[in-house]
């Protein structure tokens, strides 16, 4: 079976679950293409990547949330056709899509089957948690942006007969454990310069932040400011006393199974962080609406607390992928 794997380079939350996929995929054929779209990712995949495409990518802003000028700025319209109609899905048998818009397009253009494999397919189940308040335009978003003729969601829990458990990383599953000092931080929405001015009042809290907006490590007072490294990042958060982040889905994910405090702060205007944190304050992990001194007392609350939600996520990854393909195959003979 010749298998195209199609994955969305904004963050890096996709590239990190596609490390422990893409070597099932290579055990169960010898014809594999990866393609990646997107500008704003940090981790490398250490495959080979047929289709590197720059895509439609979602540019974050430094205020807490996405900067739609630049995003704006950043995307070419006649370059995303040619994109499109650049890839060749017809001589693929089966095209496996993490929210890749690209490839998507491309299927449905060419009448071609695509199956979705994403986090933001587990978001828009009807049973999965919503926020109050609608969002039409957050929901259309993730309904057209990759669309796909068949789903497999992943979320904080299996809200559906096919949405499943996170894929945690094998390294994340096999680092050492310990409860230091520090508190890891990872909000790539905020500047450094906000964040050092909110995080550097509580004094007496160690923080490491890993930043997309820095080229060098350096320290302000009681912060580590450091650049996104894989290995040292899993160190960080693994060795931790809790962690700060917005409200992704990988990251969070790995923390609840590390078992450290958690806290997340979901980015402005972006409907799926808040799907992900209606979803995590139910499971009674505390949302912080946004990084400003005026929400310093909740941050403090949190620190001084050692509540901590309880779960574990069993490695099913290689299972999801046999379910895959057979239903694929199977598929395939019915389409």
């Amino acid at each position: 079976m010749k298998i195209l794997y199609a994955i969305q380079g904004t963050g890096n939350g996709h590239l990190s679950r596609a490390r422990d996929i893409i070597p099932l995929l290579h055990k169960k054929t010898r014809d594999l293409d990866i393609l990646v779209s997107g500008t704003q990712a940090d981790v490398q995949i250490p495959y080979p990547i047929k289709y590197r495409l720059k895509g439609l990518s979602f540019i974050f802003g430094k205020k807490g949330g996405v900067d739609m000028w630049r995003t704006y700025l950043k995307t070419n319209s006649s370059n995303l056709q040619k994109e499109i109609k650049s890839i060749p899905v017809a001589d693929y048998d089966l095209i496996i899509n993490d929210f890749e818009p690209i490839s998507a397009w491309a299927c449905k253009l060419k009448n071609k089957k695509c199956v979705g494999f994403s986090h933001q397919a587990g978001v828009i189940s009807p049973n999965a948690p919503k926020p109050e308040k609608n969002d039409l335009l957050g929901k259309m978003i993730l309904k057209k942006y990759a669309p796909t003729t068949q789903s497999y969601g992943l979320h904080f829990k299996s809200y559906a007969d096919n949405i499943f458990t996170p894929i945690v990383r094998q390294e994340v599953r096999n680092s050492t454990r310990s409860v230091g000092d520090h508190y890891t931080v990872y909000l790539p929405s905020y500047s450094d310069d906000k964040i050092l001015k909110v995080l550097s009042k509580l004094k007496r809290v160690k923080w490491e932040v890993f930043s997309k907006h820095t080229d060098i490590d350096f320290f302000y007072k009681n912060i580590s400011v450091r650049k996104i490294k894989n290995e040292a990042f899993i160190n960080s958060m693994a060795n931790c006393k809790g962690v700060l982040c917005g409200a992704g889905f990988e990251t969070p994910a790995e923390a609840l199974h590390l078992e450290k405090k958690l806290m997340v702060i979901p980015m402005k205007g972006q409907y799926e962080q808040k799907c992900n944190a209606s979803a995590l304050k139910e499971m009674q992990v505390p949302v912080l609406k946004s990084l400003k001194t005026k929400h310093l007392e909740t941050l403090a609350n949190w620190i001084e607390t050692d509540h901590r939600t309880h779960i574990y996520y069993p490695d099913m990854t290689a299972d999801i992928v046999d379910q895959i393909l057979q239903e694929a195959s199977v598929g395939q003979m019915n389409y």
